[in-house]
This record gives C-alpha cells, sequence and structure tokens, in this order.
C-alpha cells in the first residue's frame, strides 16, 4: 500500500484530536455549552462544538488529496465548499440558534452541490437527484440522532469503515479518513463527554457520510440498498420515527426523546451500552454488505431491501415495548 494511505489517516486522526483539544477551551471560554433538560439524555453541563475537529480533519484530508489527485481536484473542492457551508452553519447555530428555515437552504444548497459533482461524474440526473436528496436527509438525521455519547461519530467511523472496505483503492481512503476524523474526536466524547460534538460536527458527518455513498453508488456496481445497509440504523430510527410523530399529529420539528436509541437511556441503560448496542448492529451490517457485494448484482438488491425491512420491523418490535402512554 502507497504511504500516503498509511499517513494520511493517521496525520487526519491527529489533527481532528488537536483541534477538538482546542475546541473544548474555546467552548469553555466562550460559555459555548449545553444544559441538562428534559430533552437532553445528559446531567452535566458541558461544552458543545468539538465536532468542528472532524470537520478541521476532513477538510485538511481533501486538500491532500487534490494535490495528490489532480483530476478529482475539482469534485474534491466542491465537496469541501459544501462541507463548509453546512459546518458553517452549524457552527452559527451552536453559537446563536437560528430558524430552521435558513438552515434547510444552507443544507438544501450543499447537498445540491453534491448532486452537481454525481452528475458531471455521471451523466445520470436520477442518480444526482437521489444523492442530493440522500445528503439533505443524512444531514439531518445525523443532528436528530446526535443525542448520546459516541452515537453520531462511531455510527460514521463505522460507515467509513465500510466504505474503505468496499472500494477499490485509492478510492477506498476517503472512507478511512472519515473513520480516523471520528476516531480522532470520540476518546473526548466517549464513555464520559469532555465536549460534545454541537451542530457544527452533526450536520457535518450526515453530508460526509452522503459523500461516501455517492462514492461508492458513481463508482461501482453495487445495487443502491446495498450501500444504504451502511447507514441503515440511523435511517430506521429517525426515519420510522419521524413518520410516528407526523401520523400522531405531533410538531415533528419540535425536539423530542422518541427516538429508541433515547428511549433506552431513559429506561436506564448507559450512553456506552446503547452505543455500543447500536456499533454492533452497524458492524454486522457492514460485514452483511461485504458479504452481499460479492454476489450477482440481483442478491444485493434483494440483500439490501431485506435487511432494511428486517431492520424496520426490529423498530417497530422495540417501539411497542419501549413506548407506553405514561411515557408519553
Amino acid at each position: 500500500m502507497p504511504t500516503p494511505f498509511l499517513l494520511l489517516p493517521l496525520a487526519t486522526l491527529a489533527l481532528a484530536a488537536w483541534v477538538t483539544w482546542l475546541a473544548i477551551h474555546y467552548a469553555i471560554r466562550r460559555r459555548l455549552v449545553d444544559l441538562p433538560g428534559e430533552r437532553r439524555s445528559h446531567q452535566v453541563t458541558t461544552p458543545r462544538g468539538g465536532g468542528i475537529g472532524i470537520v478541521a480533519s476532513q477538510v485538511f484530508a481533501c486538500s491532500v488529496l487534490a494535490f495528490l489527485y489532480p483530476a478529482y481536484a475539482f469534485a474534491l473542492l466542491v465537496f469541501a465548499v459544501g462541507l463548509l457551508l453546512v459546518a458553517g452553519i452549524g457552527w452559527w447555530d451552536d453559537h446563536r440558534p437560528l430558524p430552521a428555515l435558513p438552515r434547510l437552504g444552507v443544507h438544501l444548497l450543499a447537498s445540491l452541490m453534491l448532486g452537481g459533482v454525481v452528475l458531471g461524474a455521471t451523466g445520470d440526473p436520477l442518480k444526482a437527484a437521489f444523492c442530493a436528496f440522500l445528503a439533505v436527509s443524512l444531514i439531518n438525521i445525523w443532528n436528530f440522532m446526535d443525542g448520546i455519547n459516541g452515537l453520531a461519530a462511531s455510527q460514521a467511523a463505522l460507515v467509513g469503515i465500510g466504505v474503505a472496505v468496499l472500494l477499490p483503492w485509492p478510492l477506498g481512503i476517503a472512507g478511512a479518513v472519515l473513520a480516523a476524523g471520528c476516531l480522532g474526536f470520540l476518546p473526548f466524547n466517549f464513555p464520559r463527554a469532555r465536549i460534545f460534538m454541537g451542530d457544527v460536527g452533526s450536520g457535518a458527518l450526515g453530508y460526509l457520510v452522503a459523500g461516501l455513498l455517492a462514492l461508492g453508488m458513481c463508482t461501482t456496481v453495487l445495487a443502491p440498498p446495498l450501500w444504504l445497509v451502511l447507514p441503515s440504523v440511523f435511517l430506521v430510527d429517525a426515519g420510522f420515527t419521524l413518520l410516528a410523530r407526523i401520523l400522531k399529529g405531533e410538531r415533528w420539528m419540535q425536539p423530542h426523546t422518541q427516538h429508541l436509541y433515547q428511549r433506552f437511556v431513559k429506561r436506564g441503560r448507559s450512553h456506552a451500552i446503547v452505543t455500543v448496542m447500536y456499533a454492533s448492529l452497524t458492524l454486522s451490517g457492514v460485514a452483511f454488505t461485504v458479504f452481499f457485494s460479492s454476489l450477482p448484482l440481483g442478491w444485493g438488491w434483494a440483500g439490501g431491501l431485506g435487511w432494511g425491512a428486517a431492520l424496520a420491523a426490529a423498530w417497530g418490535f422495540l417501539r411497542i415495548g419501549l413506548f407506553n402512554k405514561d411515557d408519553d
């Protein structure tokens, strides 16, 4: 394996850790903190905004890869600008909360930029539209699911590992650097949180995951549902929780504690146990995807759709057990 493929993830990890450490001191000095509350899963006041370390590491990695591979420089530049837009509006929101509409507008713009990259690479408008929709969805899903220690970063790291295994090199380096950036942040957030990711990190992770999935869909012949197995734990918990709230006529954009991971915590499970549970399921999904990737395309479609259906059924079963009228 060429030396850059070994050194770049290590440099990415180190940069993420260093910037996260700086972010802790910045947040304390600026009183940028999350307070405990009824809609929160933590019990102590904690600094936020540590996700800036992951963002810095990924922008750095994009710059290095653009230098090493000039043919991909423009696509990497557009993607990095989209990442900075998502992270920037999140950073602003961490400091001074914004209405939903401006944030969604920026998310849509960044997602359309990713769709434009896909269109330029494939000439397929349907694939480009799907990737743009996936990006705006995952930006918000990662934000919704970033509620307990280590959950959002560990899930993104596992998606990165899956992509690194599934894609041929040098393309697989993209998954490796995302995993490395998340691993640089995780010691500050798991099992005990010295800092939270904040919107600057959660939205950016959703965009980064979308970028990896778009890369896989553009450069391989694997069935799209198989790629969606990688973030399926978040897709199912966030998506079906949102659908349930809409069907009940609730104000679905308001903060709540109805995701399964939040209910597990309310029932007495520790953040560490729940994060490990979700990580174990996603790791199983990675192994499942790797296995089905070696089978004919039709098996990939069947496997991806079957995994999604099984996960949705499990979500419904657990929801019945974890919810009751007194909890609501």
